[in-house]
């Protein structure tokens, strides 16, 4: 429930505060005064679109500010929560939300939720379990077969609620199914050049067989063949260097030397023995060099240019497979993975038939689902017409007759039901659809009457009505303020109206009101009560708010109202 509504800078506001409460509060004012703008800086609480035209001429920005009754554990606070902020306990399991957001004149806006910023679309979230918002564009949206429907299925409840989440269950089952059948069936020659080039993509490489790294190698081997008397010529000089029987002054010789001077020098001074045992590792890997030297003397000596050749013709097939997949890494991968892929796709003809098999079996499972979903659609929709026909008959059309229409429509995701709202007008008259039958007036009695009845069944915290009552007046007018009245037994009922007739069955009486300097007009909000709400009411019945015969009728529809509370 809205306990207040603070807006600054808002349109033509400069700043108001509209304090809200349970029940039934009405909204009223001149022309231009700035009605809208209520419903517009609580539609930027509820997540709306912030639009930089709504800030008031001159001011930097727009800002508004909610206060909610909200219970203390629930969805609502698991989100608010969610989102960073908190909410103030106020016991007997009440807490205070507040909720904010501000639009600068560059379009820029902000929201805060529980005292913290948050996005946008948190606001979004939580509008779902606040507020339900009517205006004229809604009596439009009723219009349509998805609104019809989904009035339907809030009004039905849980027996449709099931029927729906069973069928679209089987209703993506058998779309999945259906669509990759058709696309095997419609991609089955490409699927066989695929496999037919799989197979010998395969066949090649398995001929090569190549290794990881292998490329690598024989670049590295090649290098090395290619320059084999160099290397030769590098290594006999290293080699002979390092150990010679030509010549006694080698390498190996001299190290050997050192180690036996070091030795005999250490009996006299014994730090000479370490220096002696590093001449000795010393020895130890010269040799070791000298034979490693040697061995790769010996290998490049078994070379010859016939492996050079056999090292160029394995490098050029390598090369082949490396320009047609890529890498030898990636032909080596697709003929680890390939093997998969050609037997599912050489399975082709057993996978069609068996997907066929369950696309049937999914097809019978969603028949089902949809007769049971359009069975809780019929059997709710006797008692729509029911219930909103009497609704109507209390609305000031007291011989109309109102019929919810299932039959049978295309699949959708929402069922194969076409749902229509029927009105007949008068008796005799063949129902026909509200979408082209109805004129704004009924259609504004339809829409509240359908509320009203699915409130019974499915109650909504707070409602929003914006000059719902567009279109009708007089006894019709009186009417839709008793029903507006009982809506409210069971949720918040805020209503923005220019008809005394319905302004009159509120508890709660707000006036925006519209004060001019001569250059700039501003509008502020005041509670009306006693003598103030009978002039306002005076106003809205005969445009003279100190009329006494406008008065008089004031005060005869007040005190018709309140005796109706």
């Amino acid at each position: 429930m809205i306990e207040e509504i603070r807006l600054r800078d808002l349109g033509v506001i400069a700043e108001a505060t509209l304090p809200i409460g349970p029940g039934f509060t009405a909204i009223t004012g001149e022309t231009g005064a700035g009605k809208t703008m209520v419903v517009t800086g609580l539609g930027l609480l509820l997540g709306n679109r912030a639009d930089s035209g709504a800030v008031r001429s001159g001011a930097a920005h727009a800002a508004v500010d909610g206060v909610w009754s909200v219970p203390d554990e629930g969805p609502v606070v698991d989100r608010v929560r969610e989102a960073g902020g908190d909410v103030e306990p106020l016991g007997d399991g009440r807490a205070e939300l507040y909720l904010g957001r501000t639009v600068s004149s560059e379009g820029r806006g902000r929201a805060t939720v529980g005292g913290r910023s948050a996005p946008a679309g948190v606001l979004s979230e939580l509008a779902d379990s606040l507020v339900v918002v009517h205006g004229q564009s809604d009596q439009l949206r009723l219009r349509s077969a998805g609104a019809q429907r989904d009035a339907l299925d809030r009004f039905a409840g849980s027996p449709v609620a099931r029927a729906l989440t069973d069928y679209q269950s089987a209703y993506a089952r058998w779309r999945a199914l259906d669509t990759e059948l058709s696309e095997l069936q419609g991609d089955r020659d490409a699927r066989s050049r695929e496999a037919d080039d799989l197979r010998a993509a395969l066949a090649e490489i398995e001929s090569v067989a190549p290794t990881a790294g292998e490329d690598v190698d024989l670049a590295q081997r090649a290098e090395r063949l290619a320059n084999a008397e160099e290397l030769r010529l590098a290594a006999a000089t290293a080699h002979e260097a390092l150990s010679s029987e030509l010549d006694a002054a080698d390498a190996t010789a001299r190290v050997a030397e050192a180690r036996r001077s070091l030795e005999r020098g250490s009996i006299h001074d014994s730090s000479l023995e370490a220096l002696a045992e590093q001449a000795a590792d010393l020895g130890y890997r010269v040799a070791d060099l000298a034979a490693g030297v040697s061995a790769y003397l010996a290998d490049l000596d078994e070379s010859g240019p016939h492996e050079l050749a056999a090292v160029e013709d394995r490098r050029a097939a390598l090369a082949g497979l490396a320009r047609a997949h890529g890498s030898v890494d990636a032909a080596i991968a697709l003929l680890e993975s390939g093997s998969a892929r050609l037997a599912e796709l050489d399975d082709d003809g057993d996978r069609i038939e068996r997907l066929a098999e369950e696309r049937d079996a999914a097809s019978a499972a969603l028949d089902a689902a949809a007769a049971a979903l359009t069975h809780a659609r019929e059997t709710a929709a006797v008692r729509l017409g029911a219930a909103v026909t009497d609704e109507l008959h209390a609305l000031a059309l007291p011989d109309a007759t109102l019929v919810v229409s299932v039959a049978p429509g295309s699949p959708t995701t929402y069922g194969r039901d076409d749902v229509t709202i029927l009105l007949a007008p008068h008796p005799g008259a063949d129902p026909r659809p509200v979408a082209r039958g109805a004129s704004g007036g009924e259609l504004s009695r339809v829409m509240l009457a359908i509320e009203v009845v699915i409130a019974a069944v499915d109650p909504v915290p707070t409602f929003v009505f914006d000059e719902v009552d567009a279109g009708i007046g007089g006894a019709a007018a009186i009417e839709v303020g008793r029903r507006l009245a009982r809506l409210a037994e069971s949720s918040q009922v805020i209503v923005v109206t220019h008809l005394a007739q319905v302004a009159a069955f509120a508890g709660n009486h707000l006036s925006v009101v519209k004060s001019n300097d001569g250059s700039v007009t501003a509008s502020s909000v005041r509670r009306l009560e006693g003598a103030d709400r009978e002039a306002e009411m005076a106003r809205l019945l005969s445009g003279l708010a100190d009329s006494d015969a406008a008065l008089t009728h004031a005060r005869e529809l007040l005190d018709t109202a309140r005796g109706a509370r």
